[in-house]
């Protein structure tokens, strides 16, 4: 069940996303072009550059995506000291692993590269910390290395104490995540990074702004008590009106709809 509802979110996702619609208006104009009917051509044109504008046009995307990116608001690191905190949380979908990676042997960092830089920063503030990054592959058809054996050797690579890492490879999504991460986190609870009994505390989560929202939700349905470090900010306090960026406004729309989609479907299935 878990697998078909991983697919269908995915397709989902894409039939609903803007930029898609191109493909259908597009094709219907150019058919109804050579069957002669330049009426119906010309509306599915004007529907074609209808969702251009929708898409280019910044402010149009960027008063959703701001909202949902303000909806969890920030922590001040620097009122929370290490014996106050039970670890770190990092979720993938800034790294790519895969068949590149292993042919490349180069791990590579999407634009949400934020959240492996924090991570590394909070590894190196709170040394003393148990870490757990939680990730496989958000891809249909994964190959080669996974998000979490990339993570780890970026973690080597950057010279970093893997004593207190622990990872988790086999989530798709953030329900996953949360699910294979939850025992590691009561078992960890129960022994403390170095071996010793320790009271529940409060992990940090380090995730996408936009996407915090959605993990927050779901670590809170199954008990898990967090605190949210959001990064990867794509919107600021004003809105572009002036802004027409084709490119920008299909990667707000892209992650805008992943999470309306993931909010959808996790509501209407109980996952949070």
């Amino acid at each position: 069940m878990d697998t078909i509802f991983f697919i269908f979110s995915k397709v989902v996702q894409f039939c609903i996303e803007p930029l898609n619609w191109l493909f259908i208006f597009i094709p219907l104009s150019l058919l109804f072009l050579s069957l002669r009917k330049p009426d119906l051509c010309k509306r599915f044109l004007l529907l074609a550059m209808t969702d251009l504008l929708l898409i280019g046009y910044l402010p149009t995307s960027e008063i959703f995506l701001r909202a949902l990116e303000d909806a969890v608001p920030k922590v001040s690191l620097s009122e929370l000291s290490e014996k106050d905190l039970g670890g770190i949380i990092v979720l993938g979908g800034a790294i790519e692993g895969g068949q590149i990676a292993l042919d490349r042997g180069e791990i590579s960092i999407y634009s949400s590269a934020e959240r492996v830089t924090k991570a590394f920063e909070l590894i190196r503030k709170y040394p003393n910390l148990a870490y757990i990054f939680s990730g496989y592959s958000g891809r249909l058809s994964p190959k080669g290395l996974s998000e979490s054996d990339a993570f780890k050797r970026l973690v080597q690579e950057q010279g970093l104490s893997d004593s207190n890492a622990h990872y988790e490879n086999q989530s798709r999504n953030t329900y996953e995540n949360v699910l294979y991460i939850k025992p590691m986190i009561a078992d960890l609870t129960l022994k403390g990074a170095n071996g010793e009994v320790q009271d529940s505390k409060p992990w940090l989560l380090i995730t996408s702004a936009s996407h915090m929202y959605r993990s927050l939700k779901i670590f809170q349905k199954q008990g898990i008590e967090v605190i949210p470090v959001p990064v990867d900010y794509q919107t600021g306090n004003q809105l572009h009106w002036g802004a027409f960026n084709l490119e920008e406004g299909a990667q707000h729309w892209n992650r805008l709809i992943h999470e309306l989609v993931g909010l959808l479907a996790y509501w209407i299935t109980g996952k949070l």
